[in-house]
């Protein structure tokens, strides 16, 4: 599969809607920030045959941090209640064009899923190009999802640790930058301001122009910014480990598939008393 077949367009995706083995999934999630309501937007409005993701209800119940992955047969048994099979063609879409579909693209394919592709532009480019839509909650046909859960592309709170404290590894971080540096409080109570020591900042808005995934070109130069060097091992953060998959999603993009994410992100490790914290810029 070449990088570019992991998007798809809205009038590629027109045509074989609905048809057996392509399943669509609306990814959408918010932060309180936004004042949006994912679940919602969905009944209002959302692609034919869709169904919609619940990002903080496919997650390890006892876990105290949000979007924690849940275990193999949790997950597959959700899938399999949305109506996804890991042989389907899955198509991932989110209410902003680039910002939450990347993460469920994520977890897809770490729980075995072989075709997960994003739909370029997300739902405002469909309903850009006029194409149909429906409303109301979905009715998926239950469907059977065997997970297998791939757990190197998983990095814990221990290797983190190891990471921060050696150089084996860049640390992508892709919340906003005024958050990175520890001039924007966080959104979680207890959660300390600022970033990883040697971690670098790639806000996820910078990875995209008008929701649609930039150019390699473009994407090459962002990361190159960042202080990111492509020929070495990357692995992504981000406040609770849904916006840090948008920074891999690029990378794929780039032909560069080994980079893994931190699933615990900034609210593990900020919330730690003992973890070390650097404000300011990039050092």
């Amino acid at each position: 599969m070449t990088a570019q077949s992991f998007l798809i367009t809205p009038a590629d995706l027109a045509g074989p809607l609905g048809r057996p083995g392509l399943s669509v999934v609306d990814a959408s999630w918010y932060l309180p920030a936004q004042k949006r309501f994912a679940r919602a937007e969905f009944e209002a409005s959302h692609i034919p045959g869709a169904v919609f993701f619940d990002q903080d209800a496919v997650v390890d119940a006892a876990s105290s941090l949000p979007h924690t992955l849940p275990d193999a047969v949790s997950f597959g048994a959700a899938m399999g209640a949305l109506g996804l099979s890991e042989t389907d063609t899955i198509v991932v879409y989110d209410g902003t064009g680039l910002f939450t579909a990347p993460r469920v693209w994520w977890m897809l394919r770490t729980f075995g899923a072989k075709d997960v592709r994003i739909l370029d532009g997300g739902y405002p480019a469909w309903m850009e190009a006029g194409l149909p839509v429906e409303t109301g909650p979905a009715s998926p046909k239950p469907a059977s999802f065997r997970a297998e859960f791939d757990s190197v592309a998983v990095t814990s709170f221990e290797e983190m640790q190891r990471i921060v404290a050696g150089d084996e590894r860049q640390i992508a971080d892709a919340r906003a930058a005024e958050r990175f540096r520890g001039e924007a409080a966080e959104p979680r109570a207890g959660v300390r301001s600022g970033h990883m020591p040697g971690a670098r900042s790639v806000p996820i808005g910078s990875l995209s122009d008008g929701g649609r995934l930039k150019s390699p070109d473009d994407l090459r130069a962002v990361f190159a910014e960042a202080g990111i060097d492509l020929d070495r091992p990357v692995v992504t953060s981000c406040g609770s480990g849904v916006t840090a998959a948008a920074i891999n999603f690029a990378l794929v993009a780039l032909g560069k598939s080994d980079a893994t994410l931190y699933d615990g992100s900034w609210t593990e490790w900020g919330s730690s008393e003992t973890t070390p914290v650097e404000t300011g810029p990039a050092r």
